[in-house]
């Protein structure tokens, strides 16, 4: 397969580039619309947007994009069942449902669904290499997805900031990586301590493992590694890293370039695009050579399952030897991870999903996507997936592949199937290391060492919840989440409760606060006031500009109200300066005793510098015409 590379003036038809747009401005206004007009059954499946205008140019991009996909989603679904602690065919099965419900439910044209690295992780964690626990994750992570979207709860994720997930997926990209290298290093551990004698704490181990087995006379042998895994790893991992350095570095194609250049082109393009099946099928075919010599040096990936997998119910109880577990006992044996699972499936897609809508200029529907993720699970559940969500990875493919719609992903799930049907008897021959490699260099890019950097020199103490996460997600991955979540709104509290505000010395003393005005901040500024008007001698006339107050509360009335009473018994005045029309309704409606209120601070500063004494007045010629009107109604 050598397709030639999408040209990137490619144009996207009007109903494609809209992909994701046809949606209502608001949930206030989805709830009034009638749930059967065509708007909104199009909003609910967005294949109606693009399918009218599809044309055979597109098919032809979403063909090579999908196959590019594939080649890619194939040796990692094999690999990422490794790290879910699975057998390899429930990679497979994970892979190719997301590829049809997305084709119908899905609001970016680039996005595939499917098993990552990380949400491999977390099911390692809290399905303890069970399938029956797996597949009933899968099912209760989509449950709560799917009413997630049906609920409008999208806007939960917006509470996880940046630092948090990118020290949850830095610790999730060392925690795979080091699990990994164990596979790739394979060297027996007398020719490790002959290559590194300067090991002193693998000597200590050694010695210790010795001093054990004579005291208690049982001999535990050592893991047995061998060098070729370790070194067909390094190949492996050199292969890709090479592939993909020609992937980024290649050049632009043009149309008035000779033929055998762009044959060329394409060649180098198709071979870098599918470089993990490449490398996978080249170290399968070196293990292979070897298992005809009758001589292994690889551990291999060994049987797999054949044939597609059975549509069943998901698992709700399961039978062992000592008895059979309840649904009640499974949900309760997964603890957190049916909140953790769900919670980064859907912040791991969404976020891929914006970062391809904005890099490509479209828009996506949050909630939409939560809907597709949820269902995908959902489906999944029933042909034995594990949890899956979008991959970045994949994702990447798929856009510089030139894909114009999500039928791209059709290419893709038939492919995974035929695999499933045909292939699984090949995949006997792969190596480990050779998966592993894939792994390693897939998760190497999500450890992003620029924000460390970025952050110190932007705002270092948002290094504190990305350090947090970063270091708790080591020792429990919700933990870890919850813990950097709770740092990073516990920030946000500090800074509601206690705003900055800009003072102005003059004549008359301005005070206003840079940000909104909360029941939390209320105590802060009542003491900030009273320090600077109150407690002066004399006592000072002072001005409160409101500029950037949109709302107030029952509690911030009460503390206005007293700040009044306070200035009155000084015989000074507390004016305000800018209220907007929410929170001026709010004030006239307290009938706050002495409350003044003036446009423009020019008014304000005029009328304070008259006599202490005078009665306050609220000058409703100085309110706009609008804001009386609305005021009055």
């Amino acid at each position: 397969m050598s397709p030639a590379p999408p040209s990137p003036t490619v144009e996207m038809p009007s109903s494609v580039t809209a992909l994701g747009q046809a949606r209502s401005s608001g949930p206030r206004m989805a709830s009034n619309a009638c749930c059967c007009c065509p708007a909104a059954v199009q909003r609910r499946l967005p294949i109606l947007a693009w399918l009218p205008s599809y044309s055979p140019q597109w098919l032809k991009m979403d063909f090579i994009a999908g196959l590019s996909v594939g080649l890619t989603a194939i040796p990692q679904a094999l690999a990422y069942a490794e790290v879910a602690g699975l057998p390899p065919q429930y990679g497979l099965y994970s892979a190719f449902t997301g590829c049809f419900v997305y084709f119908f439910l899905g609001t970016s044209r680039d996005v595939t669904l499917g098993p990552t690295a990380i949400m491999s992780l977390l099911v390692s964690f809290y399905t303890f290499h069970e399938p029956a626990y797996a597949v009933l994750l899968a099912f209760l992570s989509g449950c709560i997805q799917l009413a997630m979207g049906v609920l409008h709860l999208g806007f939960l994720l917006d509470f996880i900031s940046c630092p948090v997930i990118s020290g949850f997926t830095s610790a999730a990209t060392v925690t795979i990586g080091f699990g990994q290298i164990k596979t790739c290093s394979r060297a027996t551990c007398r020719e490790l301590l002959r290559l590194v004698p300067f090991l002193v704490v693998t000597q200590q181990i050694l010695c210790h493992r010795l001093e054990s087995q004579r005291a208690t006379g049982v001999k535990t042998p050592l893991p047995v590694r061998r060098v070729g895994d370790a070194v067909l790893g390094l190949v492996c991992m050199l292969l890709l890293l090479v592939l993909k350095l020609m992937r980024d570095h290649m050049p632009p194609v043009h149309p008035e370039m000779p033929l055998g250049v762009r044959l060329s082109h394409g060649l180098v393009w198709s071979a870098s695009t599918a470089r993990n099946a490449l490398v996978v099928s080249f170290a399968a075919l070196v293990a292979y050579s070897f298992e005809v010599t009758g001589y292994q040096p690889f551990i291999l990936t060994g049987e797999t399952a054949e044939g597609l997998p059975p549509v069943r119910t998901p698992p709700f109880s399961v039978t062992t030897a000592n008895g059979t577990i309840s649904f009640t006992e499974m949900v309760q044996d997964m603890g957190a991870g049916l909140a953790v699972v769900p919670l980064v499936g859907l912040l791991e897609s969404v976020a891929v999903a914006k970062a391809f809508a904005s890099q490509n200029n479209y828009r996506i529907d949050a909630n939409q996507e939560l809907l597709a993720i949820g269902l995908t699970n959902v489906l999944g559940s029933f042909v034995s997936s594990y949890p899956v969500t979008g991959s970045f990875g994949r994702t990447a493919v798929n856009a510089q592949s030139g894909v114009c719609t999500p039928a791209g992903g059709l290419v893709t799930g038939v492919l995974v199937l035929l695999s499933l049907d045909y292939l699984t008897s090949l995949f006997y021959y792969i190596p480990k290391s050779a998966l592993a490699a894939v792994i390693i260099m897939a998760v190497a890019p999500l450890f992003d060492t620029k924000i460390f950097r970025t952050l110190w020199r932007v705002k270092r103490l948002d290094l504190l919840p990305l350090c947090v996460t970063f270091l708790l997600c080591f020792w429990e991955v919700q933990y870890g989440i919850l813990a950097g979540a709770l740092v990073s709104l516990l920030m946000l509290l500090h800074s509601a409760a206690r705003p900055e505000t800009k003072v102005s010395e003059g004549p008359v003393l301005v005070l206003q606060p840079a940000s909104g005005l909360s029941f939390p901040a209320m105590e802060a500024l009542r003491e900030e006031i009273l320090s600077r008007a109150l407690e002066v001698s004399p006592p000072r006339c002072l001005v409160l500009e409101c500029t950037y107050v949109c709302s107030i509360d029952y509690t911030v009335v009460l503390g206005l109200g007293e700040l009044l009473q306070d200035f009155q018994k000084q015989g000074v005045a507390l004016a305000f300066v800018g209220l907007q029309v929410p929170v001026l309704r709010v004030l006239l409606s307290a009938d706050l005793k002495g409350f003044q209120y003036f446009s423009t601070l020019e008014e304000a500063e005029k009328h304070l510098r008259q006599e202490p004494g005078a009665q306050p007045y609220i000058r409703e010629d100085a309110v706009p015409d609008p804001r009386v009107t609305l005021l009055k109604a």
